[in-house]
C-alpha cells in the first residue's frame, strides 16, 4: 500500500491563488485537481501547468462521472484541500451538489469521512484579493455567497478557513496529526 497523500483542488478563483500554489509546491504527497475553470484562471495569472506537473501528478476535470474520486474508496488520501474555491463551488457544495469534480471530491471526502480544509473566497462583507498582473482591488461578496460560506462551516469534517495564513496553518497542523 501507499502512502496516503493529500488531494488538493483549485477552483475558478483567483482569490490568492499564487500564494496557495506557492504553498502546495513546498507540500509532499500531494495530488493536485483542477476545474476546468481552475484551468483557466492559472493561465489567466501566467501559471504553467507543465511547470506544475513536473513537481506533482495533476488531474483535470475532463470526464463527466469524475473517476479519480474512486481514490478516496483505496484509502489513497487522508486529506482534501480545496483552495481556492469559487462561491459557485460552496454554494453547489452546500446543496449537496456534486456534478463537478471539484464539487464530487468534496462530497466523497466527506462521505469517506475524510477531513477537508475549504478556503473560499468569499469570507468577509469586504475583501482585498489580486487581479492577474498583481493588481490589489476590494470586492464586495453578495449576502447569499457569506451565508453559503457560513452554512459550509457546519458541515461534518470540514474545516473552512478566511485566509491563506490560516490555510497553511490548518494543513500544516493535519500533517503533524498524521
Amino acid at each position: 500500500m501507499t502512502t496516503p497523500r493529500l488531494a488538493w483542488a483549485i477552483t475558478g478563483s483567483g482569490h490568492y491563488i499564487e500564494e496557495c500554489l506557492e504553498f502546495i509546491l513546498t507540500l509532499d504527497h500531494v495530488d493536485l485537481y483542477l476545474s476546468q475553470a481552475g484551468e483557466e484562471v492559472l493561465k489567466m495569472y501566467g501559471i504553467k501547468l507543465d511547470d506544475i506537473r513536473a513537481q506533482m501528478p495533476v488531474y483535470r476535470d475532463k470526464a463527466a462521472s469524475a473517476p479519480p474520486v474512486g481514490l478516496f474508496y483505496k484509502g489513497d488520501y487522508h486529506t482534501f484541500v480545496m483552495a481556492p474555491t469559487t462561491s459557485n463551488t460552496v454554494a453547489k457544495c452546500v446543496l449537496g451538489i456534486a456534478d463537478s469534480l471539484a464539487t464530487n471530491l468534496y462530497a466523497q471526502a466527506g462521505k469517506c469521512r475524510i477531513p477537508s480544509i475549504i478556503y473560499p473566497c468569499d469570507t468577509a462583507p469586504e475583501i482585498e484579493t489580486t487581479a492577474p498582473g498583481h493588481k490589489k482591488f476590494m470586492v464586495y461578496p453578495r449576502p447569499i455567497d457569506l451565508e453559503a460560506t457560513d452554512r459550509l462551516r457546519r458541515f461534518p469534517y470540514t474545516q473552512v478557513v478566511d485566509d491563506v495564513e490560516q490555510l497553511i496553518v490548518a494543513v500544516k497542523a493535519r500533517l503533524a496529526a498524521l
